[in-house]
């Protein structure tokens, strides 16, 4: 069952030539959890605020549950279309206590009706002990928590989440990543989850839509944007690529650091792009290699080096932790790829 879709949007704000959101379509199913990643500005943020109600659309339209909520006539408020919002900052009553803010979307329920639902949301985000606290009495990770329950509570039709991690520190997003994707699928919430980060948007997504100048760059499944890129721009920014100029041949293509033995159908002598990542590729010390080490970056787990060919390309290879090699060595770069890598035309 499809839940939500969105048609076509447009929307440009007064004094800018470039439209914020420019044509983007997509549709959720429902239970599915979309993460809608790209760089600040791509038009993330007003998407999510004219699903909500929160902008009228220029053009296009957005319907919930094959309800039309917003087209160019008509506009329902967002109080009237069954989403609960999670914003960056909580958005918490700081005079309520947690029970208090969880059931504030609640108003018209009876009391009974009321209390339990509080309870049920208290337990499935782990706070009943904390119920009678106030919101300057919690930590950022409860504080989102009640926010999470919050906007869970009313069983909206679709949850928006913004950015909802930005404000916590590193490990406890990570801890709140996995907490809260446990606590949305076991309600079976249909979600549409916004960030720049884009680990955050590969382990929250079912799917991502990868976003760029308000366009609508590409949408798929985590492994599909990642190994299966559709423009250069994803595979950018979505793994931090490198791209290895080559030249189509019948038994591959020929780079400067080897033959990548990947046919493709496009005609010999072509010239290409390889998208490279980091794990894409290895490197032996070799004094008479095709590049040297100009920077190593310990990253606990791994180490990251920077690698310049002889052409004056950069190309970055992870390896073990334990693997160190000084600034300076000559080694020779090759591509260890065991899967297909994703090949853009010139």
């Amino acid at each position: 069952m499809t839940t939500l879709e969105v048609r076509n949007l447009v929307k440009h704000f007064h004094g800018t030539e470039q439209s914020a959101v420019n044509d983007i379509s997509f549709e959720l199913s429902s239970g599915e959890i979309l993460a809608l990643v790209g760089p600040s500005g791509c038009g993330k943020t007003t998407t999510l605020r004219i699903i909500a109600g929160l902008e009228r659309p220029d053009f296009g339209i957005v319907c919930l549950n094959d309800r039309v909520v917003a087209s160019e006539s008509i506009f329902v408020p967002p109080e009237q279309r069954g989403v609960g919002m999670v914003f960056q900052d909580h958005a918490l009553f700081p005079h309520l206590t947690v029970s208090e803010n969880i059931a504030f979307g609640l108003r018209r329920q009876s009391a009974t009706q009321v209390k339990q639902t509080v309870g049920e949301m208290l337990h499935l985000v782990g706070l009943l002990p904390l119920a009678k606290r106030y919101p300057h009495a919690l930590s950022g990770g409860e504080r989102q928590r009640v926010a999470l329950a919050r906007a869970l509570a009313p069983r909206p039709v679709l949850v928006l989440m913004d950015e909802p991690f930005s404000s916590l520190d590193a490990d406890l997003r990570m801890e709140m990543r996995e907490h809260v994707r446990q606590i949305l699928k076991s309600m079976q919430a249909t979600v549409v989850f916004v960030t720049h980060d884009q680990d955050e948007a590969l382990f929250m997504g079912d799917r991502l839509a990868v976003l760029q100048k308000g366009q609508l760059e590409q949408i798929g499944t985590p492994e599909e944007i990642f190994h299966e890129s559709d423009t250069r721009f994803v595979a950018e920014f979505m793994g931090d690529s490198d791209f290895l100029k080559g030249r189509v041949l019948q038994t591959g293509i020929q780079t400067e650091i080897g033959l990548l033995k990947q046919i493709i159908d496009l005609p010999v002598s072509t010239e290409v792009e390889i998208a490279l990542r980091a794990d894409d590729i290895d490197f032996q010390r070799d004094g008479s290699g095709n590049s040297v080490i100009i920077e190593r970056f310990f990253r606990g787990a791994f180490n990251l080096y920077r690698l310049r060919l002889d052409s004056g390309q950069i190309l970055h290879a992870f390896t073990d932790h334990t693997r160190i090699l000084p600034v300076g060595t000559r080694v020779r770069a090759f591509i260890s790829a065991e899967h297909p890598l994703t090949i853009f035309s010139e």
